[in-house]
């Protein structure tokens, strides 16, 4: 009889644990934050004799022969990172604990284009949407019959063409041209945090998923490989599906790198060499991604931290375009889109930094140093009324206006709550609203929740005696609209508070 999934809430996974490897997003994410291990290697004059060593483990396969009409080299590099789903290195007691039976599709279970700056001072991460609308080019099939050009979703390119047809449908999508390539499958990804001991990852909501096998609760969480697996795999939490969980990769690809980043571990050669040869020895890359690379990036890349690592997915203009025996696929925003992947071809950063508020323009209850605390609903996305019940001239609108700078859609119009002084603050809220009143609970700590059916969408904050100022929030999953420019976050944004 299999044992029962641990529980991942138990501790950190010791390294007695089996080993599994991780994908290609974990192993660049990875290779950012021990840059300083290869680096001391590499003064030490053993470096690139280890990396070369590790080379050989490396399969090795195509993917640019035979492009063409591809786009402009750009500054920095810009690695294309594919997760497949390949199984066959999966043991059976894998295949039940983690719910990975069935046959594999052949097809990229995960796409990312991951850009290096020329300066080695920052990673930017984009989710590619695997069922992306794209036109697959006319082209000769391996007995040399044209195959017409035609429509497909960008994951099936793989199972078409292999490597080579998924870099040029992705360098078609984005004009970015792709440098590299690497490729890594479900064992891989396992062994891969196992190695590292595994990694811890935070949710604001219960995360439970039927297919996967998924059962996260609220708060943080250590993981092992297999769990990960399950994380960053399961689309049936919300109603993103592959959207949502494009984001759970990304915060799981932040926590990566936070976990290799925040030890020693990995300045130890013994260790870094296990790990390295964990990573580079179970993925497929590009013949040009050789030991004098692996080094040169390696030595550049000492300094990348999550704080130096941004995060974005694609804008979406459809989630659900219709395309006749092809299927529902993704269609992106093309001007929004066409910005995220502009500023890529120009070497820029994704994450625009909003300028620092003087002391005087901090709204009440925002202390300079106070964290902003995730929530599953976006401020942006719930409309709040203040009423003033508290006897303190002026303290409605202070709040209103706090509110709105952390995000939430206030109604600007602030007013006294009727009647005697109301000692604990009150938001009344709609039950259908159940979700959206914990981020407004979030804002107003210590506030009672009181339901008020048939109220609507819209939540009335009542300010009591008790009320001592408005905390912020944020979305865990920031969302995209089509039309709005492109979107990204931080990796210091996305990891588990520190003590969490």
């Amino acid at each position: 009889m299999t044992a029962p999934a641990r529980s991942p809430r138990q501790a950190r996974p010791r390294p007695n644990r089996p080993r599994h490897s991780a994908p290609r997003r974990p192993r660049w994410g990875l290779r950012l934050a021990t840059g300083a291990a290869v680096a001391v290697l590499g003064t030490g004059g053993i470096g690139h004799a280890v990396v070369t060593g590790i080379e050989g483990g490396i399969g090795r396969v195509d993917p640019f022969g035979g492009l063409s009409d591809r786009p402009q080299i750009s500054q920095g590099k810009n690695i294309l990172v594919v997760g497949t789903d390949g199984r066959d290195k999966i043991t059976e007691e894998e295949r039940t604990r983690y719910r990975l039976g069935g046959a594999p599709c052949h097809c990229t279970d995960t796409v990312m284009l991951v850009h290096l700056s020329a300066r080695h001072d920052r990673a930017s991460v984009i989710s590619l949407p695997r069922d992306t609308y794209v036109e697959i080019p006319e082209r000769a099939d391996p007995q040399g019959r044209i195959r017409p050009a035609h429509p497909q979703k960008l994951n099936a390119a793989y199972a078409e063409g292999g490597p080579s047809l998924t870099v040029r449908a992705v360098e078609q999508l984005t004009r970015v041209h792709v440098d590299h390539y690497l490729e890594v499958d479900f064992a891989s990804f396992m062994k891969t945090v196992d190695v590292l001991g595994g990694v811890r990852v935070c949710t604001v909501r219960p995360l439970k998923d039927a297919y996967t096998g998924l059962d996260l609760p609220v708060g943080s969480s250590d993981l092992n490989g297999g769990q990960a697996l399950q994380y960053v795999r399961s689309r049936h939490l919300d109603g993103g599906s592959d959207l949502g969980r494009m984001q759970r990769q990304q915060r799981f690809l932040a926590s990566l790198i936070h976990k290799a980043a925040g030890g020693d571990g990995l300045l130890n050669p013994v260790k870094f060499h296990e790990v390295s040869t964990t990573l580079l020895g179970s993925v497929r890359a590009d013949r040009g991604f050789g030991s004098a690379e692996l080094v040169e990036l390696a030595q550049g890349m000492k300094n990348l931290t999550p704080a130096s690592s941004e995060f974005a997915s694609v804008p979406i203009g459809i989630a659900n375009f219709p395309v006749p025996g092809v299927g529902s696929t993704v269609k992106w925003d093309e001007a929004a889109a066409g910005k995220m992947f502009q500023a890529l071809r120009e070497d820029r950063p994704l994450t625009v930094h909003a300028p620092r508020r003087s002391q005087d323009a901090k709204p009440q209850g925002r202390p300079a140093d106070q964290p902003a605390t995730p929530v599953d609903v976006a401020p942006g996305q719930i409309r709040v009324q203040v009423l003033n019940g508290s006897g303190r001239t002026g303290l409605a609108r202070e709040t209103d206006t706090a509110l709105h700078a952390t995000g939430f859609a206030t109604t600007g119009l602030p007013m006294d709550a009727p009647g005697p002084l109301v000692q604990r603050t009150v938001i009344s809220y709609d039950p259908r609203w159940d979700r959206s009143v914990r981020s407004v609970a979030a804002a107003l700590p210590g506030a009672e929740l009181r339901p008020a059916p048939g109220q609507g969408p819209l939540m009335k904050v009542t300010l009591g005696t008790d009320f001592t100022g408005v905390h912020p929030v944020r979305a865990q999953d920031p969302t995209q609209q089509a039309g709005a420019a492109p979107a990204a976050i931080r990796g210091d944004q996305v990891v588990c508070p520190d003590g969490a």
